[in-house]
């Protein structure tokens, strides 16, 4: 069989004739003459067969390769090294990607003890810089995936080397970049070297050299290196950032190359992300009255006046035809000034009202978007007394921008508004602006569907926090706020949730909004709750009755997806019900049983019908009763579901709702789901997560039950001893 064949057919051969499948690659990976495509491809089937995201199946393989003849691995891995002298740097790259696949399995059993050293004989032969950069690929590949401790003891060789190739003399780029790349991946099992200062400071040196490359490739390895060590190291970090890395970071936010400017930013966000874990940490130790373990050097308040106005103007390089989901430097300077926002409070606002106010009628979108932009960015982290006056003064201004020109700028208006609703929202007053606010972003609905998705979550945020969780002096209080607007957003949200798409998430995030009202409203909305309901509970006997008529993956995810918003909908419903929800309660079960049946081969549908059963359990308590010989059969499958341990979980608390409501009229159920409860604590398959869950259950039943639990502590195995009672239902 010829590697054409091996290739086209790489699972049987794998298969059937692994050790002469894995030596025939090895050797069409390192023959020159072959077509590089055709090289690449039998090292992608190479490393393909030794590695494996999942860890049973990398096991396998691990296993696999370590049964091997001993001269059918040195063959393989004499032509994968050899390869990584090729002129091909495409062969060499994929060589040191095999590299790694083996040193991951072999290195941690004691095995290929020399491979470090091979490679870095291969680093430090000037003649052939493919073979370096192949050479330092595999190095940071196998650092990747080699666990630190392993590699521990020739930390300092490989450093060194790694180091060597990094510098700003070396005079290959791409051998310079692989360095860089090497040395980012090998950052955490070099912590002994960053305690030393004086390899601290050369580490140091030669990472901020490389951040002034001509070379755009090796800037941003430098500033992905910068982050890391950051991220890894920030408490030996306050001389090099006097020294060197405010102005580098500041010069890298403002390079025209955007890969450099959103490493650059990404160090900021960086900065922040840990100068706010560490205000956690101090706080916590002041409520204990302990000294705080790590101390922070409140770097971005230092920086705070240089780097709030760049990353400001980084808000306006916006493109207009990016991906919503397409990371970029905008979003990125947006997300590091939200940061920002937290680490430094109050002393934002001064800097980002002026270029708010700037921008915000500019006739130039992008500049109205990135004020937009800070205004929500600023949200969160200074006062709210200090934020509720600009943003009262600003809201109609704001509110205007829903009708912009510019899709783009529509959708960051809706976003900003729900940052407002979300962390200001005692400006949004019911005599000034809620009605004009709700009227806003009910009219943003007939729009593109990413606004609608902002506009979605900004009433969630709205009605969480005017809703009656707004009420402190009564849980359930007869009406609030948002009582007199409950009727209009309910229908328009229900226009959206008709939507044949689910574009941007519209359709999911309008249901996600229509769950919220309906889980806020206050008693005198309880009617159109109903209403709500009765509707939501048709479209899911709609939706049943068309399980037969799907076809292909593609209408069995929409189908799923439909089921799953409509319980999250109708889960809100019932718990607002409460015990009111019993006139439709047949319908409601008959619909939910209906449901469960149909969707055996869907977990995620199945677990959020169950939890919808628990609301009604919850909700009818022991008149729950007359439903359960039809809904035991399920329960005990979802008991007995050891793989799918969310849905076994979710089963357990259920037994417990079930217990709560029928109190001593449980004994009749009680067999069976004790001994479903006891082969899941003796499972060895089911996630041990679940197990606490199972032994607060038995403490429900007993509850429950009273004397009768006695019998199954007495049988040790979930059956009552001879004699006692026994369960009705099976």
């Amino acid at each position: 069989m010829n590697v054409g064949e091996l290739l086209t057919n790489s699972l049987s051969p794998a298969r059937d004739n692994y050790p002469m499948y894995m030596t025939s690659l090895s050797a069409e990976l390192a023959t020159e003459t072959s077509p590089v495509h055709i090289r690449t491809a039998s090292g992608l089937a190479l490393k393909n067969a030794l590695a494996a995201r999942e860890a049973r199946r990398a096991q396998d393989y691990a296993e696999r390769w370590v049964s091997l003849p001993a001269d059918a691995r040195d063959q393989v891995k004499s032509k994968v090294l050899m390869t990584l002298c090729s002129s091909e740097h495409r062969a060499g790259t994929v060589a040191a990607q095999v590299t790694a696949a083996v040193a991951a399995i072999e290195l941690p059993r004691g095995m290929w003890p020399d491979l470090v050293s091979q490679l870095l004989a291969a680093i430090g032969d000037l003649t052939n810089p493919y073979q370096r950069q192949a050479a330092l690929q595999a190095i940071g590949f196998t650092c990747e995936v080699v666990d630190p401790a392993v590699l521990a003891t020739q930390s300092n060789e490989i450093l060194t080397a790694v180091i060597q190739g990094a510098r700003k003399e070396e005079t290959s780029p791409e051998v310079q970049l692989a360095a860089l790349q090497a040395l980012l991946n090998s950052l955490e099992f070099v912590r002994l070297n960053f305690e030393r200062e004086g390899e601290r400071n050369f580490i140091m040196q030669v990472v901020c050299e490389a951040t002034q490359s001509a070379h755009v490739p090796v800037k941003v390895a430098a500033f992905e290196n910068l982050v890391r060590i950051m991220q890894l190291y920030y408490d030996k970090m306050r001389f090099y950032m006097e020294q060197a890395l405010f102005g580098l970071t500041v010069l890298g936010m403002r390079d025209p190359e955007p890969k450099v400017a959103l490493q650059a930013v990404e160090f900021w966000s960086t900065v922040c992300d840990e100068e706010i874990e560490l205000s956690l940490e101090a706080a916590e130790a002041l409520e204990f009255n302990e000294e705080p373990t790590h101390v922070s050097y409140h770097f971005a308040q230092i920086a705070l006046p240089e780097i709030a106005p760049v990353l400001m103007e980084l808000l306006t390089v916006q493109d207009e035809d990016s991906d919503e989901d397409e990371w970029d430097t905008a979003k990125a300077a947006g997300t590091c000034l939200g940061l920002l926002a937290q680490v430094v409070g109050d002393q934002i606002v001064s800097l980002a009202v002026p270029f708010i106010e700037g921008n915000i009628k500019s006739p130039d979108w992008r500049r109205r978007d990135a004020a937009l932009m800070c205004f929500g960015s600023i949200m969160d982290g200074p006062e709210s007394s200090l934020l509720m006056t600009l943003v009262t003064q600003a809201l109609p201004t704001v509110l205007e921008t829903l009708h912009d020109s510019s899709a783009a700028v529509k959708d960051t208006t809706a976003w900003t508004l729900g940052r407002m609703c979300e962390f200001v929202h005692d400006a949004i007053t019911p005599d000034m602006h809620l009605g004009a606010l709700i009227h806003a972003l009910l009219g943003s609905l007939h729009d593109e569907p990413r606004i609608v998705t902002h506009s979605c979550w900004a009433l969630i945020n709205l009605t969480e926090h005017k809703g009656i969780l707004a009420s402190l002096d009564d849980p359930d209080p007869p009406t609030t706020a948002l009582s007199p607007y409950f009727e209009t957003i309910a229908a328009q949200l229900m226009q959206v949730t008709d939507r044949a798409t689910n574009e941007s998430n519209s359709r999911t995030s309008a249901y996600e909004a229509l769950a919220s009202t309906v889980a806020n409203s206050a008693s005198d909305c309880l009617n159109q709750v109903s209403t709500v309901l009765v509707h939501i509970l048709e479209r899911q006997e709609a939706l049943n009755a068309m399980v037969s008529q799907l076809i292909g993956l593609d209408d069995r995810n929409n189908w799923a997806e439909l089921q799953s918003n409509l319980c999250s909908v109708m889960i809100a419903a019932v718990r607002r019900l409460h015990s009111g929800m019993a006139p439709i309660g047949d319908r409601l079960m008959t619909s939910l049983l209906t449901l469960i049946q149909n969707s055996a081969k869907q977990p995620t549908v199945l677990e959020d019908a169950f939890v919808a059963v628990g609301t009604v359990i919850v909700a009818l308590e022991a008149d729950f009763e007359k439903y359960l010989d039809a809904f035991l059969p399920f329960l005990v499958e979802g008991l007995r579901n050891h793989e799918e341990h969310q849905l076994c979980t979710i089963s357990v608390g259920i037994v417990g709702d079930v217990c709560r409501s029928l109190a001593e009229r449980a004994t009749k159920y009680s067999e069976t789901l004790v001994l479903a409860l006891f082969e899941d604590l003796q499972s060895p398959v089911l996630h041990r997560n679940v197990k606490p869950h199972i032994l607060s259950c038995f403490g429900d039943i007993a509850m429950a039950i009273g004397p009768a639990f006695e019998s199954y502590l007495a049988d040790g195995h979930g059956r009552p001893a001879a004699g006692e009672h026994g369960a009705e239902c099976s």
